[in-house]
């Protein structure tokens, strides 16, 4: 005769290493890896349509947020935005204030080596004027001898620093006179107010920039200029946190979920 009781032990200690590690592969992210348990916090800077930014209503909305949500989900965490100035994302990420960087921010290997990254999407840039203008820039040559409005801590500084001693000055054009300011809505402002002839924005946000302001801004560009990779920053050594955003944002391309948010905000998938 079997010894029954012997038996239904071992399969109840089976039945709870079985669970156990279902549990632990389900939670990893929530127990060990989040800056608070049970949440995925994002840092964004939420001035930035259609990316990020709020609603009438002040919930957030936009690319990054509607990305976000989808990466929690299937981490089975909470989402929760941290609105911080772009220029300050990366510093306020490696002080631990929020868990990941999704904010339209490009992928540079200066800031590579300041955090992992996971590329999301590719855009380009766009040029904008007063719609009154005789200033009508459609390339970034056309913008030799201006003074361009840009956020602070965009790529493009180091770009058109290039672009003046390379081509502007050498053939007697004038450098781009680039000036920074804190906020996009800021950059726009000086646009308005005549301090600035030009503003350069990623080229989704500045068709809702442009629009905002009732038609009084245009973009000029017919197509964009300096394309690049946007990305998703994590802490570097957030080794576990890295690992399970990329099986999350894998799930996301596997259910049609990612493909369905690039359309609806007319991104493309990055190459590699």
């Amino acid at each position: 005769m079997r010894n029954t009781s012997n038996i239904a032990v071992r399969l109840t200690v089976v039945a709870c290493a079985v669970l156990g590690a279902s549990a632990g592969a389900a939670t990893a992210a929530q127990a060990a890896t989040t800056v608070t348990p049970g949440q995925f916090k994002v840092g964004m800077e939420i001035t930035y349509p259609p990316f990020e930014s709020y609603d009438e209503k002040k919930n957030v909305v936009g690319a990054d947020p509607d990305l976000s949500r989808l990466l929690a989900r299937h981490l089975e965490l909470k989402p929760e935005f941290i609105d911080t100035k772009f220029s300050s994302l990366i510093l306020s990420l490696n002080a631990g204030h929020y868990d990941a960087i999704i904010s339209g921010m490009y992928i540079t290997p200066e800031r590579q080596t300041q955090a992992q990254t996971i590329p999301y999407a590719v855009t380009g840039a766009a040029i904008m004027v007063l719609k009154d203008s005789p200033l009508k820039p459609k390339v970034p040559e056309d913008l030799c001898g201006l003074k361009v409005g840009l956020e602070k801590g965009t790529t493009w500084v180091t770009q058109f620093n290039k672009l003046s001693a390379e081509y502007c000055v050498p053939k007697g054009k004038g450098a781009v006179a680039v000036s920074e300011f804190p906020s996009a809505p800021e950059v726009t402002q000086a646009l308005l107010s005549g301090n600035v002839q030009a503003q350069v924005e990623i080229d989704g946000a500045a068709g809702m920039i442009a629009e905002r302001t009732k038609g009084r801004v245009v973009v000029s560009t017919e197509h964009s200029i300096y394309q690049q990779t946007l990305g998703i920053y994590v802490k570097k050594g957030n080794d576990e946190l890295y690992q399970a955003l990329l099986k999350a944002f894998d799930e996301t391309k596997k259910s049609g979920e990612y493909a369905a948010l690039l359309k609806k905000y007319n991104l493309e998938e990055p190459k590699n």
